[in-house]
């Protein structure tokens, strides 16, 4: 990855996480006030509804106490107390009910029994429990009709003055859309009334079962409009209330769109005895949040774009002052490690940058000088270098030839017989010692003019082959040739007999380094872009100090050679634009690796 894309992968990256932090904080911001509001709403509206629920508690205990008071109900009641007979009052809770304004009213006789319902005229004779709350305070109550349902009813039981023993009157009105229209909401808000479909407070059903097991009706979820729509989505919230008994909420989603979302809150209404009767439900409309929150999502998109075109522009910007002139850099220091040293950069500004470029500049102008300097520095080193070992390896063969010229200047005086000996052997010498001096310059004038390789397409396995072959056949001396190569092919663009017979140097010095026996293993496998060769021996190895002079020229570990071998071998492979190392440990052997570029398919 260059700069220039890491400059607007950055700037990139900084902006929009820096939008993403502002958007989030604010939407959290906005989520929490929300959520405050809603709370505070709905813990007005439940206060709301308790003033509410206590005004209508004391509007039927003092409609009942009128009621019981009024001289008509008085008559009626020591009536009956008197003469016993209830037959003559069946229907009058029906007229009672009317002139109070009761949805509910029941005459209770001094057994507890009931004379005369309103809502029921079927219960005439039945007992009703609740008479026994004479007195209290209102109460909720559920109450069966005669079509089979129940309803709720805020009721109030009071004893008729002037009878005794007593008879009461209990009455009570509906807790319905009519109440709940009455309770005061703000916009944007619901509140829901479910009544429990369980058995009534009067009734005794033989298997008791607590009020939560009957099933969730959504006809019985009224809103001071009549039924609610989507009120099987409140079933969970309800059914959670009725169970525990406890304030519970929760968010609803009515439909598919976050819009329609809401967050609702289910309260229990209980009777005297703590069971759960009816269940108030105060919803509070999402939309509003929902709609901020995507109008903020919508901004924090259009700046996060913005800002993403802005750092585009300005990682260009940094790119015509920073980058470019860096790459400019890079790419002639590049130049200056492949051996140009004559690589230049611009030289503009006073910054930093500008300031680098003339460094730079100066430093490849230095180099430059140096490796002049250096290089005719190097080469009378080299040829004074040369003509010591030279002149070291010709003055071996001139000693026996001065000595075999004077043998022959003395002979002379010898007799014929001993001259002609004396005479024999010595240009038997002469001619030995003469061969050995063609000998040496020959290898000292095939260093100095090592030829250009001409190259073409071959496969390494076949210059290893090549060398098995001719190596491999027969043992010597006790050396065992182990050949490893991959099966795939492995293409060079090589010399191929330049290549042999630097292999076979290398082959011939792992054969001398073993004079008691062992094993030379010579393996050639793909590594990569490259064919990798290795020559191995079990030989007695090279200390680190003799590996690293050991392709310096006419250095040598043997006791005869000129040390110029393992030099010719580096100059074959690094004209094959390959590399050579050595990799040993005294006594344990030597491995030379020949790394060559693999040839394009």
């Amino acid at each position: 990855m260059s700069l220039r894309q890491k400059l607007l992968l950055l700037v990139s990256l900084t902006v929009s996480a820096a939008v993403v932090a502002v958007a989030w904080t604010v939407l959290v911001r906005i989520k929490r006030v929300f959520n405050q509001r809603d709370q505070q709403d709905t813990a007005l509206v439940i206060s709301q509804f308790q003033r509410e629920f206590q005004h209508h508690s004391a509007e039927v205990s003092a409609a009942v106490d009128r009621l019981a008071g009024s001289e008509h109900v008085r008559f009626m009641a020591f009536e009956i107390v008197q003469s016993g007979d209830t037959a003559p009052y069946l229907t009058e809770a029906q007229t009672l009910a009317q002139q109070a304004q009761f949805d509910f009213l029941e005459i209770v006789g001094p057994d507890g029994n009931v004379v005369s319902s309103a809502q029921w005229q079927a219960r005439f004779g039945y007992p009703e429990p609740s008479a026994a709350q004479s007195g209290q305070a209102a109460f909720l109550k559920r109450e069966d009709l005669p079509d089979g349902s129940t309803a709720l009813g805020l009721f109030a039981v009071r004893p008729v003055r002037g009878a005794e023993p007593a008879v009461k009157l209990v009455g009570g009105r509906r807790l319905d859309q009519s109440f709940l229209g009455d309770l005061p909401v703000a916009p944007g808000m619901q509140v829901y009334l479910y009544s429990d479909a369980g058995p009534a407070d009067n009734a005794a059903p033989a298997s008791p079962q607590p009020a939560a097991s009957a099933a969730f009706d959504p006809k019985r979820l009224i809103g001071p409009n009549g039924e609610v729509p989507a009120a099987g989505k409140y079933s969970a919230l309800i059914a959670s209330a009725l169970q525990s008994g406890q304030q519970t909420s929760a968010i609803l989603y009515l439909t598919g769109r976050r819009e329609d979302s809401v967050n609702a809150t289910a309260i229990p209404l209980k009777n005297e005895s703590g069971e759960t009767l009816a269940v108030l439900t105060v919803v509070l409309s999402r939309a509003e949040m929902v709609v901020a929150q995507q109008h903020i999502r919508a901004i924090s998109y259009t700046v996060a774009t913005a800002g993403i075109l802005l750092s585009i522009v300005i990682s260009l910007w940094i790119a015509a002052r920073i980058s470019r002139p860096i790459e400019q850099l890079a790419r002639a220091a590049g130049e200056v490690a492949g051996g140009n040293w004559e690589a230049a950069v611009p030289e503009g500004g006073r910054d930093e940058l500008g300031v680098l470029a003339r460094s730079f500049n100066h430093m490849t102008r230095e180099l430059s000088s140096q490796r002049d300097r250096l290089v005719q520095t190097e080469r009378v080193a080299a040829w004074r270098e040369l003509a010591r070992r030279l002149a070291h390896e010709l003055k071996n063969p001139l000693f026996p030839l001065q000595l075999t010229v004077e043998n022959l200047a003395r002979a002379r005086e010898l007799p014929a017989q001993e001259f002609d000996e004396v005479f024999r052997e010595s240009t038997r010498t002469l001619s030995m010692e003469i061969a050995n001096l063609k000998t040496i310059i020959g290898r000292f004038s095939d260093f100095s003019k090592m030829p250009r390789p001409e190259l073409e397409r071959i496969d390494a396995k076949d210059v290893v082959e090549r060398v098995r072959s001719l190596y491999g056949a027969s043992a010597e001396n006790g050396v065992r040739f182990e050949i490893h190569v991959a099966g795939e092919p492995m293409p060079l663009d090589a010399d191929p007999e330049l290549l042999h017979r630097a292999l076979s140097n290398l082959v011939l010095n792992a054969r001398d380094a073993m004079p008691a026996g062992g094993t030379l293993t010579l393996t050639a496998r793909p590594t990569g872009n490259q064919v990798e060769i290795r020559v191995s021996d079990t030989g007695q190895g090279l200390t680190p100090e003799e590996c690293e002079r050991l392709f310096t020229p006419y250095y040598t570990t043997k006791h005869h050679g000129t040390g110029l071998g393992l030099a010719i071998v580096q100059s074959v492979i690094a004209d094959h634009n390959g590399k050579i190392t050595v990799e040993s440990r005294a006594g344990e052997g030597a491995t030379f690796i020949i790394a060559l570029p693999k040839a394009d398919a």
